[in-house]
């Protein structure tokens, strides 16, 4: 028998090798010589005949049988995004697995602990423990409904459930029952708390998410900041759990990941929840992979990569923030998480909800067409509360002082007098973008991008943000000598110094990325404002959506004019949903929020439309540009990404694509290549070429003939990649 066997390498094809140890699923793991080296491969398919010559046959080395196949239906999935994304398969499938199942030794696969109820357990009745006894009755109400519990979820339960489950064992009402983590887990109904009332919106929302189930349908959930989308989710994944299924929840931030996942596991403390994100251990995301695999997770929550995580009961899928760029991967697979998403559920034939306060326009386009369900959430979801007040500081007649205008000042004492919290938003971490000597006009600029080196006063240092190179901060101009530097433009760590000058009472917490580099920061960060410990938060777009502070009242945006200057036709749209956004945090609760943006073009139609929180008319508007110039939605985009040592390499590469694409009997668009916004990073120098046509199958009928003829050139000097639906150009 031969085995047709995928690997992680760069090539767009299938490697036989030869196999006589009996049937072999499609989706196992196999170890196959491959070169001078051994590498880990998965089997595609398999036949009893193979085209390559026998002297050139090797054999399989080992088959891996200590985990799972990959399932049917995920290889069809990677299959597609192998084809759609123009990637090889081999790479695709790999994309999609956790590290540990790429390594060539075998695992030693992680065991579960998990707990129960002796039988003097189940004849304990809760009613009977003491009133105090809150975590122990809840422990013990939640074994017995979930029949075992793991060690994670019991200590989700309470801080003080471990020492609750040690009592138990001690009484004789609790022992462990250690099960592998591979051990299939039989469906099981599992039913939340009393969930709050929903109001008129929300109940529409969930009753037509509830009547969607076990069909594939799209539902656009778009509902204001505030106006209660996750609790939207929780209910539907209540009815999804009590008919023993699964859901997938997408987020596009690992930011968002902890504070989500505490309001699912308060909601459905019997249920399973695995987190699948980068920032997750080897063993720890082996693990929830395996657990949702093998149907013992009721609930994943992960990011982009998560789509991919094997959920054999799966029967909703949740995208929050299907707005968000962050789905979209950058590098090697270039595939949306949302779109595949949206394949996989209808794959699957089940419902997925994306939800947005302001959704992508394609999404809005397809709810506006009819070919997704538009459920609308207007108003938000406490009661008594409303939609910020967003006011706008012209600062073209204003004097700024450390970026700063005295209206946006006066309004954050105003608050510190009355202790409500503020938040001050620029987009820009670091202290200031430019260092620039005032005799000579030195610039700090990166030696490996076209970028500037941002200078981080505190530490002393200028960084890069684009490659990561770092260097110290010259005390002269390296060209002229000069010692007077003049550090130009504003980041966070600038606004938070001009804050304590300006504000010296003020308690004031910098959040961006910076300060929460280390692991466990960001929730600490979180938990100083919401337990009242801060007055003031200086942030970037890390605290511009999915955060509830109840005492924030006031939002202050710096620095809103830079994306207006953009040649991306995207900008605007990014722009409108980050101020959406970000101006969401304020007023969350009873107090009324205010929002001032500080803008020298405050007639601006987007402002007009954000004053008004107006998202439907700002995106027809959008639309009506974009149909207009015949832009996305209205049409279909590749890109060629080239990038080589000289600049003139990438275009001569492209140029000779544009003549071999132009040679193709397809009716598509092929642009003159051009140098990539950011010409240079990391020492490459980058360009492109942009395809384009009004029909997706023209458009992907061309890309698979012209990938061919591409690969078929001679020469290495160049790398180059094909991104499909392009989000940054």
């Amino acid at each position: 028998m031969y085995l047709r066997v995928a690997l992680d390498v760069p090539l767009n094809t299938l490697f036989d090798y030869a196999w006589d140890g009996g049937e072999v699923s499609p989706g196992s793991r196999v170890l196959v010589p491959f070169g001078r080296r051994n590498a880990v491969g998965v089997v595609v398919s398999s036949s009893e005949n193979t085209d390559v010559a026998p002297e050139r046959i090797k054999a399989v080395t080992r088959l891996f049988r200590e985990t799972p196949v990959i399932p049917p239906d995920i290889l069809r999935l990677l299959q597609f995004c192998s084809d759609y994304y123009q990637h090889p398969l081999g790479e695709t499938i790999f994309n999609a697995l956790p590290t540990a199942l790429r390594q060539t030794k075998p695992l030693n696969l992680p065991k579960a602990e998990f707990f129960r109820l002796s039988d003097a357990g189940r004849t304990v009745d809760p009613a009977n423990l003491p009133g105090r006894a809150v975590v122990k009755r809840r422990l013990l109400l939640a074994l017995r409904e979930a029949g075992q519990l793991s060690r994670d979820e019991i200590a989700a339960l309470s801080p003080s459930a471990k020492t609750a489950l040690k009592e138990f064992q001690g009484l004789g009402w609790a022992e462990e029952a250690e099960i592998s983590s591979l051990a299939p887990r039989a469906a099981r109904a599992i039913a939340a708390p009393a969930t709050p009332h929903l109001n008129d919106a929300q109940h529409q929302a969930v009753t037509a998410i509830h009547a969607g189930l076990g069909v594939f349908g799209v539902s656009l959930l778009h509902g204001v900041t505030g106006s209660g989308k996750t609790e939207v989710y929780l209910q539907a994944v209540e009815a999804v759990l009590l008919r023993g299924a699964q859901v997938l929840v997408l987020v596009p931030e690992i930011n968002l990941t902890p504070q989500l996942e505490q309001r699912f596991r308060a909601r459905f403390p019997a249920a399973h929840l695995v987190s699948l994100h980068s920032n997750l251990a080897g063993g720890e995301r082996l693990r929830n992979y395996l657990d949702a695999q093998s149907g013992q997770a009721d609930i994943v929550l992960g990011t982009r990569l998560s789509v991919f995580a094997p959920l054999p009961r799966l029967a909703l899928i949740i995208v929050d923030e299907e707005h968000d760029a962050s789905f979209k991967q950058q590098d090697g697979l270039r595939y949306s998480a949302r779109d595949v998403a949206v394949i996989r559920a209808k794959q699957a034939n089940v419902p997925i909800v994306l939800g947005s306060a302001t959704p992508a326009l394609e999404t809005w386009h397809n709810a506006q067409s009819g070919r997704y369900t538009l459920l609308s959430l207007p108003e938000r979801a406490v009661s008594g509360a409303k939609a910020p007040d967003i006011h706008f500081i012209d600062t073209t007649r204003l004097k700024l002082e450390d970026g700063l205008s005295e209206p946006l000042l006066a309004a954050l004492r105003e608050r510190l007098a009355r202790g409500e919290q503020s938040l001050v938003f620029i987009n820009r971490r670091g202290y200031a973008p430019v260092l620039m000597c005032g005799q000579c006009a030195w610039i700090s600029a990166c030696h490996r991008c076209s970028g500037r080196l941002v200078a981080h006063l505190r530490e002393r240092r200028l960084r890069c943000h684009h490659c990561g190179h770092e260097t110290r901060i010259p005390p002269a101009c390296p060209s002229c000598g000069n010692p007077d530097l003049v550090l130009l433009g504003h980041g966070t760590q600038r606004i938070e110094e001009a804050l304590e000058l300006h504000l010296p009472t003020a308690r004031i917490l910098r959040v961006d990325r910076d300060s929460a580099r280390r692991k466990d920061a960001l929730p600490a960060l979180l938990k100083q404002i919401h337990d009242g410990e801060v007055d003031i938060v200086v942030g970037t777009q890390i605290l511009a959506k999915g955060h509830d502070f109840k005492k924030l009242t006031l939002v202050g945006v710096v620095n809103a004019d830079g994306a207006l200057y953009s040649a991306d036709f995207r900008a605007a749209e990014r722009l409108f949903a980050q101020l959406m956004q970000v101006a969401g945090r304020a007023g969350r609760a009873e107090l009324p929020g205010e929002v001032l943006i500080q803008t020298q073009f405050r007639s601006h139609p987007l402002f007009a439309a954000l004053q008004r929180h107006d998202y439907p008319a700002f995106a027809d508007d959008q639309l009506a540009e974009r149909r207009q110039v015949g832009f996305p939605p209205y049409c279909y985009q590749a890109l060629l990404r080239a990038e080589a040592a000289h600049l003139e390499s990438a275009l001569k590469f492209l140029r000779e694509a544009a003549k071999l694409g132009e040679a193709l009997d397809n009716p598509v668009e092929i642009y003159d290549p051009t140098p990539a916004q950011m010409a240079r990073i990391a020492g490459k120098e980058r360009a492109h070429l942009l395809v384009q046509s009004a029909s997706r199958a023209n458009l992907h009928a061309f890309l698979k003939v012209w990938r061919t003829a591409l690969e078929a050139r001679e020469g290495r000097s160049v790398r180059w990649s094909l991104d499909v639906d392009p989000l940054e150009f």
